[in-house]
């Protein structure tokens, strides 16, 4: 009976795709993008807007604006970044969906794939959490489905929520957060960790982006983060680095 309730819970709280049914299948849908970096929301803003039944109504950089600008404008989904100034992703979810003020849905777009940020998504109330080299197809889907009434988690997401649904553990973000620290100070998340293994494998950025199906460019963004994370400048200080704090097995 415990694993039946588990599944059901299970398949109640990740659902990747849901039926359009409540949906006009002809309506706009307005989406508010927060994100403290400009390039970022510039980028997203000419990704969506190439789909006709999609529009940016507004762009803000930190979450109280974004508080603010989902009030004034009530947009259908707010696409927010995990970390940024004055108040963060999470924080602000948390409080669009306590005040019950607006029915605008949450999609967190972050670059962390810990535990902790992603299990703290979900109780604040995100309807969906992804990572930024998510392409562009996953994207729109979750958009559409965020929008349907579902909830979208990305691949190595939902491997999180099974994982804690199924094997619920009332301290699990305090001891993963903690374990993380110690294996991993420079709190690199699994993507770059799986990049930097394949560096120092010797595969090029393009041979990295064919093995993983990501783009060129998405590769190249995590080799800039690791070298800046590590505080690093050339490879072989990446490589050094790297062995020192056992992050890899090569």
């Amino acid at each position: 009976m415990g694993m039946a309730h588990s599944v059901a819970a299970l398949l109640n709280k990740i659902c990747y795709f849901c039926s359009m049914s409540n949906v006009n299948p002809d309506a706009t849908i307005k989406i508010i993008l927060a994100d403290d970096h400009a390039l970022v929301r510039d980028g997203i803003r000419a990704l969506l807007e190439e789909e006709s039944d999609l529009e940016v109504v507004g762009e803000v950089s930190n979450g109280l604006e974004a508080l603010e600008t989902v009030t004034q404008k009530r947009p259908d989904i707010l696409i927010i970044d995990i970390r940024m100034p004055q108040l963060g992703g999470i924080e602000t979810v948390e409080r669009l969906n306590s005040s019950k003020v607006s029915a605008t849905k949450c999609i967190i777009l972050s670059m962390h794939d810990s535990e902790e940020y992603i299990l703290k998504s979900v109780q604040a109330g995100a309807a969906g959490y992804l990572l930024k080299d998510t392409d562009k197809n996953e994207f729109i889907k979750a958009i559409h489905t965020v929008q349907g009434g579902g909830k979208f988690f990305s691949g190595d997401i939902s491997n999180v929520l099974v994982n804690n649904l199924l094997n619920p553990s009332p301290n699990t973000s305090e001891k993963t957060q903690a374990k993380r620290n110690k294996d991993n100070p420079f709190d690199l998340t699994n993507k770059e960790l799986l990049v930097l293994e394949l560096i120092l494998q010797g595969f090029t950025n393009k041979e990295i982006s064919k093995k993983l199906e990501n783009s060129k460019r998405t590769i190249e963004t995590h080799r800039f983060n690791l070298m800046k994370k590590m505080q690093v400048k050339n490879l072989m200080d990446l490589s050094k680095k790297a062995r020192e704090h056992q992050l890899v097995q090569i």
